[in-house]
């Protein structure tokens, strides 16, 4: 077993360009962490300098408990799946997953049972004595995963393993190794992912990374924008961009002004016209600060007539998805709302209609993209 921390760690290449933020992560024996966030959030690069496929530029990381920042990657107790399989296309399967075994010194006897083993369990016990290119996509993923499991490592490191197979092959795929991970918990694993359902299904706990852009008071943000379990960071997003990167699809934004002020309710005012009352903590908000009022399409309710808590919006379009059907509407001033329907409710194309947004239900952003500590109901 080996836990995982990073502190203060960052990533700065040649000419000062900093991919990698002050992280500081703390992964548990164990623990299944996922890192998600969009193309260019340097998620990857912090798994490869884990793996110490990359140099560590500030700060420190350890894995069990032993600071490995000048380790070779060999040394570090890790074993990684990479995006492209990396199989040896001369070997055959069984050679595939013994290879690392064999560097290590493991006797002939020993590596033909640990690699029966992993090939039994993975269900790629009859393909042992093909090669790479007689294999197709799926099984070379499991061969890959086999080579990392067969060395019995300390802590799983998946780069993206399942963004060259198809959407139902990913889907089956996703289940084995979720399956792998609870027969195998006393390894940690870290799996790196730009798939949304990927991160929600597998992790126990979820790392959301954001690209680097300017801090409110100077400088950069950090690398990391929200750490927790899946459903913790959906239903109680921190900022405006983990609102607006989790959920597919994503959180409505819309642009309000602070309108009243209690204890545990803000009244907004939404820029085309008529007041919204939330249950959030005021803080620091003062009458007439900008602020960005936040609802997911699941938690929005059609309305019959107009009233309190209620947007006057028109259908633009909507999409029939079998089991339940978007509706995409437009507010007065021309911001989208995305409505779900979880059955056919007589709307159609141009309607006008009402939402009522439930107060426990909504959420609020202040001028700087934080998120106020809601009162009401979670999830």
């Amino acid at each position: 077993m080996a836990g995982v921390q990073l502190e203060a760690v960052g990533k700065a290449y040649d000419g000062g360009v900093q991919v990698i933020r002050d992280v500081n992560l703390d992964i548990a024996d164990g623990e299944f962490c996922v890192f998600v966030g969009p193309s260019g959030c340097g998620k990857s690069t912090l798994l490869r300098m884990i793996a110490g496929l990359e140099d560590i530029s500030s700060g420190e990381a350890r894995i069990g408990g032993l600071r490995v920042n000048e380790l070779a990657p060999s040394e570090r107790n890790v074993a990684m799946v990479f995006q492209n399989y990396a199989l040896y296309p001369h070997m055959d399967v069984a050679a595939n997953l013994g290879f690392g075994l064999r560097l290590s010194g493991c006797s002939r006897a020993e590596a033909t049972a640990k690699v029966q083993n992993v090939a039994k369990m993975l269900q790629i016990d009859g393909l042992l004595t093909r090669k790479p290119k007689e294999l197709s996509g799926g099984q070379r993923q499991r061969v890959a995963i086999g080579r990392a499991l067969v060395r019995d490592p300390g802590v799983f490191l998946f780069d993206e393993p399942l963004s060259n197979l198809d959407a139902a092959l990913r889907t089956q795929t996703r289940l084995e190794i979720a399956r792998l991970h609870r027969q195998h918990g006393r390894a940690s694993t870290i799996y790196v992912t730009h798939d949304q359902v990927e991160a929600m299904t597998l992790a126990d706990r979820m790392v959301l990374m954001q690209p680097g852009q300017p801090g409110p008071a100077g400088g950069s943000l950090p690398s990391v924008a929200q750490v927790g379990a899946p459903l913790d960071l959906y239903n109680e997003p921190c900022n405006l961009f983990v609102a607006g990167f989790l959920g597919s699809p994503k959180m409505n934004l819309i642009p309000a002004t602070v309108s009243a002020l209690a204890p545990n309710m803000v009244g907004v005012r939404l820029a085309q016209g008529g007041d919204v009352a939330v249950a959030v903590q005021p803080g620091t908000l003062a009458v007439g600060d900008a602020v960005t009022l936040g609802v997911r399409a699941e938690h929005l309710r059609l309305a019959a007539e107009p009233g309190p808590n209620r947007i006057a919006c028109r259908v633009q379009w909507q999409e029939h998805l079998g089991d339940l059907s978007y509706a995409y509407l437009s507010s007065g001033d021309g911001t989208q709302i995305v409505l779900r329907l979880l059955e056919p409710q007589g709307t159609r194309v141009g309607d006008a209609v009402q939402l009522e947004l439930p107060a426990e239900h909504g959420h609020l952003f202040d001028a700087s993209g934080q998120a106020l500590r809601r009162c009401g109901k979670r999830g």
